[in-house]
């Protein structure tokens, strides 16, 4: 009977204290959550929960199954204490990658709170990010580390390697360049202030939005929901347009290509109706020009300031439209055209045309007479 009293006594006394452990922290977290309101910290922490409960109970189990004397116990009791070493190292990895994550974001949320500039707040979003990541690499490495010397063997073989490590580290530098290349310019783009999470930008042609960097690779969201992934890399060693660097405000231009006998000055208060109108439009100024002429069309360009790129977009698009069809309403002779008539000659090329016309109708008139006069001349003669 004390065979199984036993064993069941350690688990199910080790369950208990770890749930109660479990419980006890939540309760306190959420009393200070109610107590301090404006700090995200102690909701957060409240999602460590489960790895602390995992760790908890790992430990006591790890400090009391030998106390079981149970016969699986005593048969695999080397094996079952590795088992509970690596379970414990996992699971308090875990729980160091969790308060790690909600000490970042709480220290990120109370700053987007209070910060009124949109371009550091991306910017502290992009260095939290890529901390996390970091943090939790490097939590992963130690852990792993400490698994695998956790087996004797692992232990002699981490002996030799340390003796060998030079060549090692060379060998490794040159078989990993890409790769460390890549995490020492995801480094740099976080604190060098390059490009940041919600950054417009073009990349090879392309304008989308940055959606998520890493140590490794940088995701650009398209306007039409593609992704385009690169190498965080590019971004150090290429130019690229970065749009909302300095500032969100962007100036939309719209061309268009008219008759030379467009109406310009009424383009121009018809922009101002439409720039008045629109939402896109932050305000800040508009104006109309000719640019450049050819021998068959003018150059008329629009200009309208907006708020982002998002709206120039949009009222580059609404004011082509409107003015576009308000022309061919309106104005239609103002839109290009393709003459294929001949063109109108001056009325003193005119006259010189008929006065030409009339000579040669006369010098053809007197020609044909006296050929006649010929004829009948030599006529006779030749019947005799």
């Amino acid at each position: 009977m004390e065979d199984v009293l036993r064993p069941l006594v350690v688990i199910g006394g080790s369950l208990a204290i770890t749930l109660f452990i479990g419980w006890a922290v939540d309760w306190l977290l959420r009393r200070a959550d109610a107590r301090h309101p404006e700090t995200p910290l102690w909701d957060r922490l409240r999602r460590c929960r489960l790895p602390l409960q995992v760790t908890v109970c790992t430990a006591l189990l790890g400090g009391s199954y030998d106390k079981t004397e149970a016969e699986v116990v005593h048969e695999h009791g080397t094996a079952i204490g590795r088992l509970l070493a690596l379970v414990l190292i996992a699971a308090a990895a875990w729980l160091a990658v969790r308060v790690s994550s909600a000490i970042v974001e709480s220290s990120y949320s109370r700053y987007a709170s209070s910060a009124h500039d949109p371009a550091r707040v991306r910017r502290v979003r992009t260095q939290v990010t890529l901390i996390q990541r970091v943090v939790a690499a490097i939590v992963g490495v130690v852990a792993a580390s400490a698994m695998l010397l956790t087996f004797p063997t692992m232990r002699t073989v981490g002996t030799s390697m340390l003796a060998s490590a030079g060549i090692l580290g060379v060998v490794a530098g040159v078989a990993a360049q890409s790769t460390l290349g890549n995490l020492f310019a995801g480094l740099q783009i976080a604190f060098g202030d390059m490009v940041r999470i919600g950054d417009t930008v073009v990349v090879d042609g392309e304008w989308g939005t940055v959606e998520e960097i890493t140590l490794t690779f940088l995701s650009v969201r398209t306007w039409d929901e593609r992704r385009i992934t690169m190498p965080v890399s590019y971004f150090t060693s290429k130019p690229f347009e970065n749009w909302s660097r300095g500032g969100t405000q962007k100036v939309a231009t719209v061309f268009f290509h008219l008759d030379h006998s467009a109406p310009v000055e009424e383009m121009r208060e018809r922009l101002r109706e439409i720039v008045r109108k629109s939402p896109a439009w932050d305000g800040r100024d508009w104006n109309l020009v000719v640019t450049d002429t050819t021998p068959s069309t003018i150059l008329v360009r629009a200009l309208i300031t907006a708020r982002d790129p998002d709206d120039a977009w949009t009222v580059r698009c609404e004011v082509r439209e409107k003015m576009i069809t308000w022309l061919r309403d309106t104005h239609p002779y103002a839109l290009p055209r393709i003459a294929t008539a001949p063109a109108a000659q001056p009325p003193q090329a005119l006259l010189e045309g008929e006065r030409g016309h009339d000579r040669r109708g006369r010098h053809e008139h007197f020609a044909r007479f006296e050929d006649g006069l010929r004829k009948d001349a030599q006529g006779p003669g030749r019947d005799y």
